[in-house]
Formats: structure tokens, sequence, C-alpha cells
């Protein structure tokens, strides 16, 4: 065992650009949060967050439901990238992967810091319980469904 226990954990030394696949994907902390949908003012640009989640979202266990083939299914489901992971503005503050681009390190109740991944949801940081299915809400409804959501 290593005498400095933070170099035992990669996120701790080696950037986003260098991870593996698998590193990569175990820093999503399950929030489901970027699986929301949004909506984009035509006129100035800015990002609305709704309470509605993807049809793909399982809102219990805030996954997605075909991950491996979501993009066959939904357009415009974005893959988070150390490339575009700066310029996703409407990644929610409590995101691991902005999180670490911005140089922070994962919080407490992170599943590779806690070993818990259910922890996410006992710290009422992740959507369960909180979203409906896009699939149970109509377009002409979707701006009522706004929301503030808190990082």
């Amino acid at each position: 065992m290593s005498a400095n226990p933070r170099a035992e954990q990669f996120w701790h030394v080696k950037p986003l650009v260098d991870m593996s696949p698998n590193e990569w994907e175990s820093l999503c902390d399950g929030c489901g949060k970027c699986c929301l949908v949004k909506l984009e003012d035509a006129d100035t640009g800015d990002i609305y967050h709704t309470d509605v989640g993807c049809k793909l979202l399982d809102s219990h266990s805030c996954q997605c439901s075909n991950y491996i083939r979501r993009h066959e299914f939904v357009d415009d489901c974005l893959k988070l990238t150390a490339d575009n992971i700066d310029e996703l503005h409407w990644l929610p503050n409590s995101c691991s992967y902005r999180i670490l681009a911005r140089g922070g390190d994962l919080p407490s109740w992170h599943h590779l810091v806690s070993g818990n991944r259910n922890q996410v949801h006992s710290y009422g940081v992740s959507l369960r319980g909180r979203v409906v299915s896009e699939l149970d809400v109509a377009d002409a409804d979707m701006e009522d469904r706004i929301i503030h959501w808190v990082d």
C-alpha cells in the first residue's frame, strides 16, 4: 500500500483526458441530472431545466435503461467527454465530471469515495423520486415543468 492513499485514487493522479473508458465511466455519480429534458430560449440561448427525465431514464436508479444503445433512441443525447465537459454549462455544479474538470475533488457521497453507490440518493443529490418521464408529458406542457434545481 502506498504511503499516500490519494495516489491510489486514479482521479487524483490522472487528468480527465488520460483516463481509460472504464475510469471515465466510473466517475459518473449516478445523479441522473444530465438526463433531464432541457429547454433553450431561442432568443437568449438560456437553458432551462425541467423536472422531466429522458424517456430512457430509470427514475428510481437514476441510470439510463439502455445506456449502450441510447444514441439510437435519443437523437440529442450527448456523450460527455473530457473535450466537451467545459462547454456543457448546463451540467449541475454537483456533477463529478464538472468538479474534477475545475480542479476539485469528488464529494464524500460519491461512490468512489464512500464505497456505496446509494450515497448519491441518501444525500439527496440524485433525481430519485423527483422527476417524471418525458413519455408522460406532452410537448405543449414542457414549459410548465421548468424548475430550478439546487446543486
